[in-house]
């Protein structure tokens, strides 16, 4: 038996662009990206609560896809290693047990509210490929026809250095493109984007990115302490660069925020997309 979901709020798809951070509360399709330092080993109980607000913007009508890290340290502890392994086929052991292991996870919270995940693994070969990409394109349009949340992750059981996105910050930022999402929300362990580091003295939260600022004199830090993630906040505004480059507006927050971000509340950092190239962005 399924638990109440969540409370229904007044905010409903409007199909309009998302101009602001107020807009993402009103997009009609949206990619959310959690990283592995949020949701692995001692932060796996922050799954509830990211599931709790995918649900709530699922229920006022939105069409969500989760691009989730994750597949390697959810493995780690299955394969009795302490750190992240460095070598490539103990990495892909991780993920292959991680990954299943993730899914269920997701799953088994969404399931609260008659929710069903479809899982997504991409190699950046599928994006590549004309063909690829376009089968990829299509799966993924009629699992959002259907209802049905894809949660996407890079194929690490099969990816080589030489064929992977590099990080899922990337890998969103393709994904938002390849659906034509309104929106995507980054997110991390840190509540915005910082002119510096924000454990320095003088570091200043960045509020809003008109598009093409080059955000001189900003100095972004590296994946953080957990030691599980690849990214930092670099590849962030990497992926929210090329995101709005493709007329994607990019919200960039901390998981903590993430129900918050998908109202369209005041928090995070904001990237204003530029003009949807000619075509459109799928």
């Amino acid at each position: 038996m399924s638990v109440e979901g969540p409370v229904e709020t007044p905010l409903r798809p409007t199909g309009e662009p998302v101009v602001d951070r107020s807009g993402v509360g009103r997009a009609r399709r949206i990619v959310v990206k959690v990283g592995s330092s949020s949701i692995s080993g001692a932060q796996a109980g922050q799954i509830e609560p990211l599931v709790d607000a995918l649900a709530e913007a699922y229920g006022r009508g939105a069409e969500v896809v989760l691009v989730s890290s994750g597949a390697i340290a959810t493995g780690m502890p299955h394969l009795r290693l302490d750190t992240r392994p460095t070598d490539l086929a103990t990495q892909q052991a991780a993920a292959a047990v991680g990954q299943n292991v993730l899914i269920y996870r997701y799953q088994q919270s969404l399931r609260r509210y008659d929710i069903v995940a479809g899982q997504v693994l991409l190699t950046a070969g599928d994006v590549a490929d004309p063909t690829h990409r376009s089968n990829a394109q299509r799966a993924m349009s009629r699992l959002l026809d259907l209802r049905i949340l894809p949660i996407v992750n890079e194929n690490d059981t099969v990816a080589t250095q030489e064929i992977r996105f590099g990080d899922n910050d990337r890998l969103a930022a393709l994904v938002a493109e390849l659906v034509g999402a309104d929106a995507l929300v980054l997110l991390s362990d840190v509540d915005a984007l910082y002119t510096r580091p924000p454990s320095e003295p003088g570091a200043v939260a960045l509020v809003d990115v008109p598009f093409g600022d080059d955000l001189a004199g900003v100095t972004f830090g590296t994946a953080g302490a957990a030691g599980v993630g690849t990214g930092g906040a670099g590849t962030k505004v990497a992926a929210a660069r090329y995101a709005a480059a493709a007329g994607t507006p990019v919200l960039v927050t901390s998981t903590a925020n993430v129900a918050r971000a998908l109202r369209g509340e005041d928090v995070g950092t904001f990237f204003v997309a530029g003009p949807v190239p000619a075509g459109g962005r799928s």
